[in-house]
């Protein structure tokens, strides 16, 4: 029975892994939407002879594709995804109509200062948006983890206060790293030239995803992961008294 318990164990373990996403499928979306432009930018400047609005609106076809097939693939209406692909879209109708580049460009810090005032409106109404992306990071698909994160954002765990309030925390620091990244873009989109731009736009998105996981991770996923551990391994709570008193008369009946 010991060794049979032991298998499940290990099975148990690798399935956990099987599930934890690689270093790649983490980094992936951030290479779609800035490796992906920046690379068919050139390639539809340099080699197609496009100009540079129509090699500015056939590169941003990749990371709206990706929206889309989110949505499709998770057959739910994610609100970051839905979010990110209407602005996307309305951005690239004007852009279309006015036929300018920077415009073009511009769209982008549009789209995160909508995302980023979309992430403050849900911290303000008690539902942070980033929960949703940050979880399955650290339940890492463990059953006794989703328990402990059910206890902890129920509020019946004991450190349910501090878990909350780092779960707004997330979601506060990218909310704001998002908004300085969109008053940084919209200023470089008028200010600097474009093809400069173009590449610029996309360094200064990677910077600022660097910055907010590391900054979001010192002070509210690290935290987190450290509570969520802690409850996962506590010792069940003692059973209330009607509870027990039930106990001791089935054990007497028997």
């Amino acid at each position: 029975m010991t060794k049979n318990t032991g298998n499940q164990d290990q099975d148990t373990k690798r399935q956990d892994q099987q599930r934890r996403p690689s270093a790649l499928e983490n980094f992936k979306p951030l290479l779609i939407d800035v490796a992906l432009p920046l690379g068919s930018y050139y390639v539809f400047r340099e080699a197609f002879g496009m100009s540079t609005f129509a090699a500015l609106a056939w590169s941003s076809v990749g990371p709206a594709l990706r929206t889309v097939w989110s949505l499709v693939r998770e057959r739910s209406a994610n609100g970051l995804a839905s979010l990110i692909l209407t602005v996307n879209v309305v951005g690239l109708a004007l852009s279309f109509v006015s036929g300018d580049p920077r415009l073009m460009l511009a769209k982008d810090g549009a789209v995160s200062s909508t995302v980023a005032l979309g992430i403050l409106v849900s911290v303000a109404l008690g539902r942070p948006m980033m929960t949703e992306g940050m979880k399955p990071f650290l339940v890492k698909g463990d059953s006794a983890r989703e328990g402990a994160w059910q206890r902890l954002t129920s509020g019946t765990a004991a450190g349910s206060a501090d878990f909350r309030g780092r779960e707004r925390a997330f979601s506060l620091v990218w909310g704001v790293a998002l908004l300085i990244e969109c008053v940084a873009r919209v200023v470089g989109a008028y200010t600097v030239p474009v093809d400069t731009m173009v590449w610029l736009g996309g360094v200064l998105m990677a910077v600022v995803m660097v910055v907010t996981f590391v900054v979001s991770g010192a002070v509210a996923a690290g935290p987190m992961e450290r509570l969520l551990s802690e409850e996962a391994t506590a010792e069940p709570a003692e059973p209330t008294e009607p509870v027990q008193a039930g106990r001791t008369k089935l054990a007497a009946a028997a």
